[in-house]
């Protein structure tokens, strides 16, 4: 399990996530939301060791992830960023290889190379092994990146806003992939995302966060509702059933 106590960051005085307790783990697909700014980026780089809580405890599978080995949390968590950006000029190959070095440390095995085809596989990328990432689509160069995390071969994989800059065919793509990497490998997906009606049609559970908080907790149907989502968002949300699934429409 992914356990935070009490997690507090700070800027500059300024709080980000303010004493923050979760359980994350339990279910296969859990996706947290809320407004720009609600710290939904922040909790991901406590868990990731990106960032360090200036109160409160982070754990992983009992580790506690300031003083836990780099190689062990490696092996258990991978985290997708939403500016993953390499400037290096790489195959989809060589990325996914990355995918691996907490494993190989750079030397790469046989047991790593049947990682690494499995998880291109996976992402149906074979036509595009040896393409550079420049020369690939929004959508293309994002499952490249998710083939990278699958190849670490962790229980848990951290998305943070996958569907960024991507079409509606692509996120729709992207989403339907979280729900099978779940379904199928057994993993732990926990993403961020914006979009409201994703987070419902995909998710076993919505964690809504607001002021660097957490305002609701619960599966998807205690979420989808109007008067919980206008306290996350701050502005009215309605709520409609539309072929037996909630679906949430935004005015002013």
């Amino acid at each position: 399990m992914i356990a935070l106590q009490s997690a507090t960051k700070r800027y500059h005085g300024h709080t980000v996530l303010d004493e923050v307790s979760l359980t994350l783990g339990a279910e296969g697909v859990t996706s947290l939301i809320g407004p720009n700014g609600a710290g939904k980026s922040t909790l991901f780089g406590l868990i990731s060791r990106l960032l360090r809580a200036d109160s409160g405890t982070v754990t992983v599978d009992g580790m506690d992830v300031r003083t836990a080995s780099s190689a062990e949390l490696a092996k258990t968590i991978a985290v997708l960023r939403q500016d993953n950006h390499i400037t290096a000029r790489l195959t989809v190959q060589d990325l996914v290889e990355f995918g691996r070095f907490p494993h190989s440390k750079g030397r790469l095995t046989v047991a790593d190379r049947e990682h690494i085809d499995r998880a291109i596989a996976y992402l149906d990328l074979e036509g595009f092994r040896t393409r550079f990432l420049d020369e690939l689509s929004g959508g293309q160069r994002q499952r490249a990146y998710i083939a990278m995390v699958l190849a670490q071969d962790t229980k848990y994989v951290l998305l943070d806003e996958p569907l960024n800059n991507l079409d509606v065919r692509h996120m729709t793509e992207i989403m339907k992939l979280v729900r099978r990497m779940a379904d199928e490998l057994g993993k732990v997906v926990i993403v961020v995302l914006h979009d409201i009606n994703f987070a419902a049609t995909y998710s076993d559970r919505i964690v809504a966060m607001s002021n660097g908080r957490i305002i609701a907790d619960a599966p998807v149907a205690e979420i989808m509702r109007p008067e919980v989502l206008a306290d996350v968002y701050g502005t009215p949300v309605d709520v409609r059933e539309i072929d037996g699934r909630p679906v949430a429409l935004y005015y002013s």
